[in-house]
């Protein structure tokens, strides 16, 4: 299925959709009083979002009639991926810090082939960052000037002594009452505390598929999280493979994670330690777990 697919062409033309995309979100001027609630009032979607996605639904229609659609704001309960070709698009991954004016968010789009990403665009406009993938092909950032870098930045990765060596990240999501906001707030003691990981720091910006991006490159040592969605991840998900890095899951001895899992765990490329810190980080959550419905 994939000798079918001409995945250079794909990428680039993914990547018009992802800067016409990142042109409307510059466009605009958005706030919280310009946005909708979804779930809750920390899970947010404004008209940027729904007319981004509509752009690129319908040019890959256009473009590429026979590969199937997965989007955030058009999915529907119970839809789930398939082995055929899609595309999967979030167009607007960290909307709060869109509509807040803080500069991390991104479209993130992935091409998929039997459940698996092959192809990631990951493109942040407001700091002109494009990161890109192909399945085989590497990984790369492009800045603003055009300047391209394959990942992970440093040529040479640096071995993973110890979490206690880590920049991690994790992101709180919009559920702040259940288990998961309860193992979310316990993993955030446990990783930085003298008794649990003593980590570096932890950072939480926002955007999931920029942390995955953010890992690729090195700037950060793990990301973990559960919660994020198939649209939130697939990008940022071979963006971080083909940059040396491993993405697991959040919970233990998950060590191949699906795409609709919703349990995540990446780890820069590294010489040695990826295994390591995975188990060290899953030791510290005890006997929680991230279960979810769907």
């Amino acid at each position: 299925m994939i000798a079918k697919l001409d995945l250079e062409e794909i990428k680039n033309y993914m990547i018009d959709l992802a800067k016409k995309g990142g042109i409307m979100m510059k466009s605009v001027n958005p706030s919280v009083d310009d946005s909708c609630e979804k779930n809750n009032s920390a899970d947010r979607v404004t008209a940027t979002d729904k007319a981004i996605e509509a752009m690129v639904k319908s040019g890959m229609a256009i473009k590429y009639p026979d590969i199937e659609f997965l989007g955030e704001e058009t999915f529907k309960d119970g839809q789930k991926l398939t082995d055929e070709p899609t595309l999967v698009c979030d167009p607007i991954d960290g909307t709060l810090n869109f509509i807040h004016g803080f500069p991390n968010y991104a479209i993130s789009l992935a091409l998929t082939v039997c459940k698996a990403p092959i192809i990631g665009v990951v493109y942040n406009p407001a700091r002109g960052d494009l990161f890109t993938a192909i399945k085989g092909r590497g990984a790369f950032l492009t800045r603003w000037d055009g300047t391209e870098s394959a990942l992970p930045i440093r040529p040479q990765a640096d071995p993973i002594n110890k979490l206690a060596s880590c920049l991690c990240a994790l992101e709180y999501g919009n559920d702040r009452q259940s288990h998961k906001w309860e193992l979310r707030t316990h993993m955030v003691d446990r990783l930085l505390s003298k008794n649990g990981g003593m980590a570096h720091s932890l950072r939480s910006s926002g955007s999931a598929a920029l942390d995955f991006c953010y890992v690729a490159a090195g700037w950060l040592d793990i990301f973990w999280e559960g919660g994020c969605w198939i649209w939130d991840v697939a990008a940022g998900f071979v963006i971080a493979q083909e940059a040396g890095g491993i993405v697991v899951g959040a919970n233990p001895g998950d060590w191949n994670p699906s795409l609709e899992g919703r349990s995540y765990f990446a780890v820069r490329g590294a010489a040695s330690g990826q295994r390591e810190v995975v188990e060290e980080v899953w030791e510290l959550m005890g006997d929680r777990r991230f279960t979810f419905n769907s």
